[in-house]
């Protein structure tokens, strides 16, 4: 392309960048200013002046370190589980022959199709029951072994459906059994559809919402999605610019993290083979 042309595209994608970056600089500004400027029209891209008040009253109004501290750890021994069960699960389905194969990865993605809101009662009983209420156990154990996970095996699994045969065959002859070739190489040829499955699952735990509500009490066991919703004043309104304030706190990490990560998501959805 001609250099006008890469100027004009460029242009044109800053220009549509515009409605997905605003709300969330938005965010950020307005968590400086004082609560009586937070809607103040027309609204100005930078605050007046930068005000630390609502991020102090973030930590002062509730336990928020120990809330952060509750979604971090959550979500880093869900990521983790779910690449241990979906990369075993996604393997198994992918190289491993034996009756009614696929119908029981047909079951299994049906597992997508049924929306959490369905199963959460019948959940809420069975951990009641367990004695696992207001702990964090529910919110581990549901993603690792439900739908996210599901979807985790459906990417792992059509990584390694791509993997040659001869790769079998080699690591056959070297003496390796079947759980030494997945874990010697089929394994570490899966970072990048590894990369992909604990990206979106790192998220999707870090946004959940529905399961912390039903199953949590206690506001030292609650994650940050739960706990920004008790930022209220003294007649149960919100405090906007100390709700800001921590949603900024709990989404930069994330925005971070998605920005230096995102060629290795790409790359793990779009990879079907092996590099040369």
């Amino acid at each position: 392309m001609s250099r006008r042309t890469r100027l004009s595209l460029y242009g044109l994608m800053c220009l549509l960048c515009v409605p997905f970056v605003f709300p969330t600089w938005w965010m950020v500004t307005a968590s400086f200013q004082p609560a009586a400027d937070v809607f103040a029209f027309p609204s100005s891209l930078l605050p007046g002046r930068f005000d630390l008040t609502a991020y102090r009253q973030a930590s002062e109004l509730q336990p928020f370190a120990r809330q952060y501290f509750n979604s971090l750890y959550i979500a880093l021994i869900v990521t983790t589980g779910t690449m241990v069960v979906s990369s075993m699960a996604g393997y198994a389905f992918a190289r491993i022959r034996f009756p009614g194969q696929n119908a029981l990865f047909v079951v299994v993605l049906t597992g997508l199709l049924i929306p959490s809101e369905v199963t959460i009662v019948p959940l809420f009983q069975m951990f009641q029951k367990a004695g696992m209420v207001n702990t964090h156990w529910p919110l581990i154990l549901v993603p690792v072994l439900g739908a996210p996970s599901v979807l985790a095996t459906f990417i792992m699994r059509q990584f390694f459906i791509s993997l040659p045969d001869e790769l079998e065959d080699a690591a056959r002859v070297d003496g390796l059994g079947r759980f030494g070739t997945f874990y010697r190489v089929a394994l570490p040829l899966a970072r990048p559809a590894l990369g992909a499955v604990a990206i979106f699952t790192f998220l999707h735990s870090w946004n959940l919402y529905l399961e912390p509500v039903v199953f949590l009490s206690s506001k030292d066991m609650f994650t940050l999605p739960q706990a920004l919703t008790q930022f209220v004043d003294a007649y149960g309104g919100p405090m906007w610019n100390v709700q800001l304030a921590a949603a900024t706190m709990s989404t930069l990490p994330i925005l971070v993290v998605f920005v230096l990560a995102q060629r290795q998501f790409i790359e793990g959805l779009a990879h079907s083979g092996l590099k040369g």
